[in-house]
């Protein structure tokens, strides 16, 4: 009895002994250069896809380095894209302004168009998965609510939703097409993050709605939400700020720990400021973030209750590969980042 108590003793103190990894430095080499806005990246097993300004489309094998780009034109006009997105077998990216323009892998080898939009106020924000069959892309308010528009055959055809199947949008309302991350899905749940700092939610693959406010600044146009990632159903982050004040602190970083329906602001008052981009680092039980913007990579290890700047270096997008090794996009670069 009394060795089976020490035991246990032993046994507890080692396990208050061990403490998670923390980050302190970060490693950033560069994979690919060119002179491009480079928002939308997507991991695709050893391959890392890309969309980018100038009708530029790409792959980059992460085993070997090698990059294939290729030019995407619609009759004499050159795209841009803000959004990609993939299932196990085809890959999409999705323009922004006016026709939008949303491709697919094809048969033959090249980019088939599977869905356009015209109108003088489309504009296209973020697109995702939810499995091979199901997707989603989303962009600002047309007639009263945002833009929706689902798939259901693995992308072949896209139907957008109308207004009395969503809810009611607020004027001016949108999504900032800054990193391709104001959508998130796990399993048949969306969370979609728009301009006026709410969050729509849907429990069934984008059939019903409902709004959560988060306390994200949303007072001026470039403000809100920009960027959302969610842990598991539970746990989520949401980023933001004005990226023409991003020295501003105040009211940009917020946690849910309730699936979205209610936000509690984190680091108040502290940095980071403006961030396009946060991603949850695998493999840490929902305490690591990390969040990059124009203004640099930044690291919290406790649910963003404080922060470490790892990096000035500029990013608009980044996605993890593992619990150490992320990519991340830019203005004119792809790198690849290490964390230590």
């Amino acid at each position: 009895m009394r060795y089976t108590f020490l035991l246990i003793v032993i046994m507890i103190s080692c396990s208050e002994s061990v403490q998670p990894i923390t980050f302190s430095s970060v490693n950033i080499e560069t994979v690919y250069s060119d002179s491009l806005s480079i928002r939308a990246i997507e991991l695709m097993g050893n391959s890392l896809a890309f969309g980018a300004n100038k009708g530029t489309l790409g792959t980059i094998d992460l085993t070997t380095g090698k990059v294939r780009t290729n030019i995407e034109k619609y009759h004499t006009s050159v795209p841009a894209f803000r959004a990609v997105a993939h299932t196990s077998t085809d890959f999409f990216m999705l323009s922004i302004e006016s026709p939008a323009l949303l491709y697919k892998t094809g048969d033959n080898g090249r980019m088939e168009l599977v869905y356009k939009e015209e109108g003088e106020v489309v504009f296209y924000d973020a697109m995702t998965f939810l499995n091979d069959k199901d997707g989603i892309a989303i962009g600002d308010s047309i007639h009263g609510c945002l833009s929706v528009i689902i798939t259901s055959d693995g992308g072949k055809t896209w139907t957008k939703l109308p207004c009395s199947q969503l809810p009611e949008g607020i004027e001016g309302e949108g999504a900032f097409a800054a990193s391709n991350t104001n959508i998130k899905t796990i399993d048949d749940t969306i969370w979609v993050a728009t301009t006026s700092g709410r969050i729509l939610f849907s429990s069934d693959k984008g059939q019903s709605w409902e709004t959560y406010q988060t306390p994200i600044t949303n007072a001026e146009p470039t403000e809100g939400i920009y960027s959302i990632d969610f842990y598991d159903k539970n746990l989520g982050f949401a980023i933001g700020g004005d990226y023409t004040n991003p020295n501003n602190f105040k009211a940009n970083k917020a946690i849910t720990k309730d699936g979205g329906k209610t936000w509690r602001l984190v680091a108040d008052g502290n940095e980071p400021g403006y961030k396009s981009c946060v991603q949850f680092i695998p493999g840490t039980n929902g305490t690591g973030l990390v969040v990059v913007g124009f203004t640099g990579i930044t690291y919290s290890s406790d649910m963003g209750e404080s922060w470490k700047e790892l990096s000035k270096e500029s990013f608009y997008t980044i996605r993890f590969q593992n619990d150490s090794i992320a990519y991340a996009a830019g203005k004119n670069r792809i790198s690849k980042l290490v964390f230590k």
